[in-house]
């Protein structure tokens, strides 16, 4: 194993592009720690213990910020807004017909994405950075911490102009990397957000709940990281023939090959995809007043859909990921132009006709391979959940889940990482598959 990592370094492109991604990272790492002008630096340590006891919100949003929000950092909304930009512009394909031309223009199409991606991140992150200087001036996700005394105009604008700022860099680093690095960017970034707040949460149940606590978790954290392994790699193969043609003295064609369908096709989108529905009625109860109707609202939401270890959550939460990797599959891949692109270069899958039967065989498949992949990636959502409820009790108040609820975002944690590892290893072994040295996959 040893000889394998040496390897790395021993090709000194593939060595450039490791030690210029870890520098990338680093910084970012760093920037996650600089705290954001005109902000009460006690008060974010009082929101940052809030945050580690009750989870919610803050949890979800700091988890892929790598802590910085609560740190309230230059860095701190991570790279979400990118994501959600990523994801819509990836919707609208489905309903604007300019999109999906651009979709289907390869090189050229995909710059002109990508620009108009750059472009929404932007314009999400001006949003929700003024939405946080407001939420985190009135104390309405933290407690009735102020973290911005001075609330003046100049100053929010300061911070709006600062966290927006940052947002657009961290984009710029992660194309850096996908152009200079090695993997993607974007991904790598998510993965260093994710892991760098494991240990923090691992210290945290060792403080509260013993050595016996932290062995829970870690082997559930060892069983679940091989299962996402197990089913991250499956995949399965649709043959396709290619019928013998001449073209003019020459013949083509007559090859086999086949299609790929990964079991868990939608990855870890629909996570995110009910995570931000389910904390929507969050921020609209943050904003209700305490009486009547609205203080009822405010009660539910506080008491069932804000913990992690509520069955009411838990319950939405899991019928919303299936939901969503369905609907998210159904976008990556469609059987209507996969069926009509092999008819057009001339294959069919051995025993179905081409066209509409192809059309008709490949979503049979696709719903029935989505089906398993669903119900683990909810199940790897919801694991460590059960977990925390069973083991340390949903008792917030009374402190008895303190430092430990963000664990129940460790399976989407585990989720993330080992297949950011996954697809970064493969590019990794490809490298050094070219040059004759022995890779890390078999």
């Amino acid at each position: 194993m040893l000889n394998r990592v040496l390897n790395m370094f021993r090709i000194p492109d593939l060595r450039n592009k490791i030690l210029f991604t870890l520098f990338i990272i680093a910084v970012y790492r760093l920037g996650a720690f600089i705290p954001a002008p005109y902000v009460d630096t006690d008060a974010v340590q009082l929101m940052r213990d809030q945050a580690n006891t009750s989870g919610g919100i803050l949890g979800f949003v700091q988890l892929f910020s790598g802590g910085a929000l609560t740190q309230f950092a230059i860095f701190a909304l991570g790279i979400m807004p990118y994501i959600t930009a990523s994801i819509i512009m990836q919707i609208l394909g489905v309903v604007i017909p300019r999109i999906e031309q651009w979709q289907q223009q390869g090189a050229v199409g995909q710059r002109k994405i990508t620009q108009w991606t750059r472009y929404l991140t932007v314009g999400i992150a001006l949003l929700q950075s003024t939405s946080f200087a407001f939420l985190f001036h009135s104390g309405a996700l933290v407690g009735g911490i102020d973290l911005l005394p001075n609330f003046t105009v100049w100053a929010v604008f300061v911070v709006v102009l600062t966290l927006t700022t940052g947002t657009a860099l961290l984009m710029w680093m992660g194309e850096l990397i996908t152009q200079r690095g090695i993997g993607n960017g974007m991904s790598l970034l998510i993965f260093a957000s994710v892991v760098s707040t494991m240990p923090a949460q691992l210290t945290a149940v060792h403080a509260n709940h013993g050595v016996d606590a932290l062995i829970g978790f870690i082997s559930v954290a060892v069983v679940l990281t091989v299962c996402i392994v197990f089913v991250e790699q499956g995949q399965r193969r649709i043959p396709v023939q290619f019928a013998k043609r001449v073209v003019g003295r020459r013949m083509y064609g007559g090859q086999s090959t086949y299609i790929p369908l990964k079991v868990n096709q939608s990855g870890v989108i629909p996570i995110i995809f009910a995570s931000s529905v389910l904390y929507l009625p969050t921020l609209i109860g943050a904003a209700m007043p305490d009486g009547g109707i609205g203080g009822t609202v405010k009660d539910f939401v506080n008491d069932h859909l804000t913990l992690p270890t509520s069955p009411v959550y838990m319950f939405f939460y899991g019928l919303m990921i299936i939901g969503f990797a369905y609907f998210y599959t159904a976008i990556t891949f469609d059987p209507v132009k996969q069926a009509d692109t092999i008819r057009k270069q001339g294959g069919f899958i051995p025993g179905i006709r081409p066209g509409v039967q192809t059309e008709r065989y490949l979503a049979r498949i696709l719903s029935r391979i989505t089906l398993p992949g669903a119900l683990f990636i909810a199940a790897v959502a919801l694991v460590p959940s059960i977990l925390v409820a069973v083991t340390i009790g949903t008792d917030v108040d009374a402190g008895a889940g303190a430092g430990a609820f963000n664990l129940a975002f460790g399976g989407i944690s585990l989720l993330i990482a080992v297949g950011v590892s996954l697809e970064t290893m493969k590019q990794i072994d490809s490298q050094l598959m070219m040059r004759n040295y022995e890779g890390f996959l078999k």
